[in-house]
């Protein structure tokens, strides 16, 4: 039987290494965005790049302003990155001890990371509704800003101005979000570590996959969670941000209708340039934060 700490270890790890990654991409995760939303804002114009977006909010904003919602940031990773992470892990050591220690199938791979990514977004949500619309506010005409003081301000007026509900607003492509992202990057990343360490780095069996091996498929689950996740991801900024659609399969026609199917990926660079080094980080640090706990645990 598996004592606290140890059960504890993957969440903790994943939770740390989620937040650090996340502060460290989180204008990258802006100006993503800020893409996203800007054609709502701005109709019939050409949407920005990420280099284009984060240069204007810093001459028109200040620097502090690519940092805006950073809060909630690391608030939603604390909880979805640790439970997204956690869970794939924690999930997938238990079937693979149950296959005998013997690599898991992709299908198997594919399944933990959406069953994973779909319970934490549950979690997550409310503080994505919040992220999302503190780094659109400064976006809108002075009279429509929210003006949020900061993310447990924007939580509770939310629900007081609102209701409930509202915090889980753009739960369905969050929830499609989550299970095409964690899939992607997770059970592709767990994929590619073995392609990539059985056939060309030649790592030494039983031994953990090569630095050049982790970093190679990190690269390869930057862009299977990108290209999946990135369409959820435009419908869930799009509804959470107050834009009005009747659901899900509303607001999918009427992008597609009235901004043509590539709308669905606007700000890719912006959204595989935030992904990959996220995964990449996430890697590296969590590695360190594995020996941090168990220096402090006392688990071997």
């Amino acid at each position: 039987m598996p004592s606290v700490a140890a059960t504890a270890q993957p969440f903790v790890c994943a939770g740390a290494a989620a937040c650090t990654a996340s502060a460290v991409v989180h204008p990258i995760d802006l100006a993503k965005v800020r893409i996203q939303l800007y054609s709502v804002a701005n109709p019939g114009k050409s949407s920005p790049g990420f280099v284009g977006m984060l240069s204007a909010m810093v001459k028109n904003e200040g620097v502090g302003s690519i940092y805006a919602g950073v809060g909630a940031s690391l608030m939603r990773q604390a909880v979805y990155g640790t439970a997204r992470i956690g869970l794939h892990r924690s999930f997938s050591e238990t079937l693979q001890a149950r296959n005998h220690g013997q690599p898991l199938s992709f299908a198997t791979k594919t399944l933990t990371g959406m069953c994973s990514g779909a319970i934490a977004v549950f979690f997550g949500s409310p503080f994505d509704v919040t992220l999302v619309r503190m780094q659109a506010d400064s976006m809108k005409p002075a009279a429509q800003r929210r003006n949020y003081k900061g993310v447990l301000d924007a939580l509770i007026r939310v629900v007081r101005e609102e209701g409930a509900g509202k915090l889980y607003s753009g739960i369905a492509p969050n929830v499609l979000r989550g299970m095409a992202n964690n899939a992607g990057m997770m059970a592709c990343f767990d994929q590619a570590k073995e392609i990539f360490g059985d056939h060309v780095f030649h790592d030494p069996k039983g031994k953990p996959p090569s630095q050049q091996t982790q970093i190679a498929a990190s690269f390869v689950a930057g862009f299977t969670a990108s290209f999946c996740a990135l369409p959820f991801d435009l419908l869930k900024s799009r509804m959470q941000d107050g834009s009005r659609y009747a659901g899900v399969a509303d607001a999918f026609v009427t992008i597609a209708r009235t901004e043509g199917p590539f709308a669905f990926w606007q700000g890719f660079s912006a959204y595989y340039l935030r992904t990959a080094p996220h995964a990449m980080i996430i890697l590296v640090t969590m590695g360190h934060f594995q020996e941090l706990y168990k220096s402090a645990t006392g688990l071997k």
